[in-house]
């Protein structure tokens, strides 16, 4: 299913009652206001990353300006980054519902990539609306020209906006005369808000830090912080007094840990719990929380780890528990609720992101944090691989022993790949696992074939990299390590559903990144060895999107044939379905190359015009926040049919069909006359849910249970699939592409299944 674009707040944040206040907001829009020394515009911040300033330097122009005295460049020095950006944030809340940026632009020689505008607004703890002008850019050398962003604006939600200007790629970008407007007025005469705050934001004790940072390790102590953390997510999810927003929890973890961390054994720990669970009051009783039952639509049955197993607690604790899990809290939070499609949404989780090296407190309100997420709302959990239980006491003391900032990112990095979910990985910028990584890349293509990394193409053609490698080229060490030595290091940091899907991500993550500018590889071609000495590139450079859509410019539907229609469903929009019923209506066959990621929502519209008769290709299971843990199976879904074309189709996938592409795939594959064809897919389906950790962290996971109709899930191990077939090292070197003409075969004449 696709994946969704930054997740809208569900609930008012903090309005219950607003004042609108005198107008002060001032936006240097014009870039006329300057700095002392004349070399910065007041208020614009210049980059994101250190590396930025070095190739993309921003500077303050005299000559070259749309209006005034004044406009901002950005040009393309060096490689030590992927792209420039200027940015002008107001941390307000206006009153309004459309936000407008215009400003105008003027670009010389940006070929590789694209200049724009920006707009972001942000909430409490999540992008609202954000536009890059990715889908049209601007490129090439253009006179000035005003551009627009127009987004939707939630009073109710925002507290930030940033707007600017990037330039990805090379060339130059000159930027001049920013103007926003709310509801159509300049920003300058839009009435500010001032929300007031809810009860958990008020409580600031612990902003600057949790006030631990002397936590020993042994065994009792994992014993009590297992405890701890299972009770906090329990009675975060359960309790309606922390349900109701009475409560900063992350605030009431480190008010109870110092007393958790100082008991001896399970009796003190008992009571220390139960004195800190008795102090949020009894709940009253619930007449609508209704006893969960295994039954016949019933997937998943939540787990209490050592909560009810009088293992640890006591007899006393554990009664009071079981009152508070039979009068929870019924309906949406004050930390979860549900969004309509019926994946959760993590609401008010801040992610301290100006702690880039949280203290031991915080490092674990992480781990409890995430452990408790996948616990309660992860739709997949039996399907991880391990027992979620024993995953928090083996995670407790890595999380303490984060010497550093490196060390904190790995371990979260590591925590989340144990879910084995594709979706999930750390999706912020995040500084220090790019500084981990490497900054700089390899300008060439390579994947896993057989087990052995192989050249398959370039990505940039520059330093000579034709002459060095060629496709079929088998690298057997990079910088003197042999390929599975980097394998077996990297695999614990690469989330991914299954095996294939990580060897699909390693290459460009980890292995053929450097921090130093050289790259010793050795490489085998035509049964010869050969050292290599090959000087990388910036890794924000490298076009990586090639992957996903190698010929961008050639259409999304063409005819291979007379015979044969090909429609590529990265290029291809709904409004080219009536065009491609004409062009395809006397061929023999169509191949979709899902090879891919959908532009466009194919399974209602394209897949009626193939499928010969109406019939049901998927079901769902969902949570909810009724009943923490527990997913049963909801509706299937049922595509049409149009009865419009009779011939044969063949889908082509493999590891890079993830997510909407695989749900496509299933969509498609509901017909008899699909054949699915070629290896493994990325077994990552559902709507995502976003994640916020501290450190400045964002990951996501699948949000939504997607299961074929007869219950067989697609999860971890990827589309069902007629024909298995993979590309070799000689097809490679001969320029082939086998999955393709295996498509041919079957449409002219080969056996469908």
């Amino acid at each position: 299913m696709p994946k969704n674009k930054p997740l809208l707040v569900a609930i008012v944040l903090f309005i219950t009652s607003c004042q609108a206040l005198p107008q002060s907001t001032t936006f240097n829009g014009d870039m006329e206001f300057l700095s002392a020394d004349k070399t910065k515009a007041t208020g614009w911040t210049t980059h994101f990353q250190p590396g930025q300033l070095i190739a993309y330097p921003v500077k303050v122009d005299s000559v070259i300006k749309q209006h005034g005295k004044y406009s901002l460049s950005i040009e393309k020095v060096s490689d030590d980054s992927g792209f420039g950006v200027i940015d002008y944030i107001i941390p307000k809340t206006f009153k309004g519902q459309k936000i407008q940026l215009r400003g105008f632009l003027k670009t010389e020689n940006v070929n590789s990539g694209y200049a724009g505008l920006w707009l972001r607004i942000d909430g409490t703890d999540k992008i609202i609306a954000f536009d890059n002008m990715h889908d049209r850019g601007v490129k090439g050398n253009t006179d000035w020209k005003e551009y627009t962003i127009d987004l939707d604006y939630d009073s109710s939600a925002a507290i930030n906006i940033n707007a600017g200007a990037l330039l990805i790629g090379d060339g130059k970008l000159w930027a001049d005369n920013f103007k926003l407007f709310i509801d159509g007025q300049p920003i300058e005469n839009v009435p500010v808000i001032t929300p007031s705050l809810s009860k958990p934001e008020k409580d600031t004790t612990f902003k600057n830090g949790s006030r631990m940072d002397t936590i020993a390790i042994n065994k009792q102590q994992i014993v009590n912080l297992t405890a701890l953390g299972q009770l906090w997510g329990f009675l975060k999810y359960h309790h309606p007094a922390i349900a109701h927003g009475n409560y900063n929890w992350d605030a009431e973890l480190f008010r109870i840990m110092p007393m958790v961390i100082k008991t001896k054994n399970n009796r003190e720990l008992s009571k220390v719990l139960e004195k800190w669970v008795d102090g949020l009051g009894v709940p009253p009783v619930c007449k609508g929380c209704a006893t969960m039952v295994n039954g016949a639509d019933t997937k998943l049955l939540p787990d209490y780890g050592i909560l009810f197993n009088r293992t640890v607690l006591s007899a006393s604790l554990t009664h009071k528990l079981s009152w508070i899990l039979n009068n929870r809290n019924i309906g949406g939070g004050y930390y979860i609720d549900m969004l309509a499609v019926g994946n959760p949404d993590f609401i008010h989780e801040s992610n301290y992101r100006k702690m880039t090296y949280p203290d031991e407190g915080y490092r674990l309100l992480c781990l409890f944090r995430y452990w408790n997420m996948i616990n309660y709302f992860y739709p997949y959990k039996y399907a991880i691989g391990e027992d979620w239980n024993n995953v928090l006491p083996d995670c407790i003391p890595k999380f303490i022993r984060s010497a550093n900032t490196t060390d904190y990112v790995l371990n979260t990095l590591a925590l989340i790949a144990r879910v084995h979910d594709t979706h999930a990985n750390m999706w912020s910028n995040n500084t220090a696992l790019s500084e981990y990584k490497g900054k700089y890349a390899v300008p060439f293509q390579a994947k896993f074939l057989s087990g052995k990394l192989v050249v398959t193409g370039y990505y940039n053609d520059t330093l000579n990299v034709k002459q060095l490698v060629k496709p079929g080229d088998v690298i057997e060490k990079i910088n003197g390590q042999q390929i599975n030595e980097l394998i077996k290091k990297y695999l614990p940091y690469t989330p991914a559903s299954n095996y294939n899907t990580q060897l699909r991500d390693l290459p460009s993550q980890f292995l053929l990144r450097n921090n130093t500018k050289t790259f010793d590889l050795e490489i085998l071609r035509d049964g010869k060895k050969y050292n290599i000495l090959m000087n990388g590139i910036g890794y924000g450079v490298i076009k990586y999107s090639l992957d996903l859509d190698p010929t961008p410019n050639v259409p999304g539907y063409y005819l291979i044939n007379e015979q044969i229609g090909y429609v590529f469903p990265g290029r291809y929009k709904n409004t080219d379905l009536p065009k491609i019923e004409d062009l395809f209506a006397k061929t023999k066959g169509i191949i979709i190359d899902m090879r891919c990621y959908p532009s466009d929502f194919m399974p209602f519209t394209f897949v009626p015009f193939i499928k010969a008769d109406e019939s049901s290709f998927v079901k769902f299971t969902k949570g909810s926040a009724d009943d923490p843990g527990l997913f049963v199976f909801k509706e299937t879904e049922t595509s049409p049919s149009l009865k419009l074309y009779k011939g044969k189709v063949v889908v082509i996938v493999n590891s890079t069909t993830q997510s909407q592409a695989e749900y496509t795939t299933m969509a498609l594959q509901s017909s008899p006359n699909v054949t699915v064809i070629g290896s493994q897919t990325a077994g990552a389906d559902g709507d995502v849910s976003a994640i916020q950790l501290p450190g400045g962290i964002s990951t996501m996971i699948s949000g939504l249970g997607v299961y074929y109709p007869d219950g067989t899930e697609t999860q971890r191990k990827g589309v069902k699939i007629n024909v298995v077939i993979n590309p070799t090292i000689e097809g490679i070197k001969a320029g082939r592409d086998e999955l393709l003409e295996k498509a041919k075969a079957i449409i002219l004449g080969g056996a469908q299944r």
